[in-house]
């Protein structure tokens, strides 16, 4: 079957031409990036970091050069796709952030070449699940939405719901 370019079944995202170039070629030029964006209605901005050594500018936002890792999920269909993030813990911003919210944060991680990095290539919304830190490292667990567990038909025909029906 067709793939995504990532390993993962073809999807609804289409990739731009340098994109899919750099995929299939047997050496490429072209560094991808992570963009990180973390959001929440308590902060007063969203905290946006790449994965690179200067920051970058994308969609007229930028994005501040941020050591952090990323573990993507594996393939087990028995449980819900989570994925690892490992940031660094330098100077605290993250941490201290993330502990005045009472909710989880949004997390948003996009793909982006260096080289365009106003065309995102691929995006995915996740929200952080569980966090642990200590003096170096922020360790954070991030979950899909789980759709699969959502009711389905999401409301139900109940005398309360529908009096004319009973």
């Amino acid at each position: 079957g067709s793939d995504d370019g990532f390993g993962n079944p073809a999807m609804s995202r289409s990739l731009s031409a340098l994109c899919r170039q750099a995929l299939y070629a047997e050496g490429t030029e072209q560094v991808f990036l992570l963009l990180l964006t973390i959001s929440h209605g308590d902060l007063a901005a969203p905290i946006r970091v790449v994965n690179n050594t200067v920051s970058i500018v994308s969609r007229s936002q930028t994005f501040v050069a941020y050591p952090f890792e990323i573990d993507l999920p594996g393939e087990s269909a028995e449980q819900l796709a989570s994925v690892q993030l490992r940031i660094d813990n330098v100077d605290r911003a993250i941490v201290d952030s993330l502990r005045q919210l009472l909710a989880p944060p949004s997390v948003l991680l996009e793909v982006v070449l260096a080289s365009q990095p106003d065309v995102v290539e691929a995006s995915f919304a996740l929200t952080l699940a569980s966090a642990d830190y200590d003096a170096l490292v922020v360790t954070a667990t991030l979950r899909f939405e789980d759709i699969l567990s959502e009711p389905f038909p999401a409301g139900s025909f109940l005398p309360g719901n529908f009096p004319g029906l009973f």
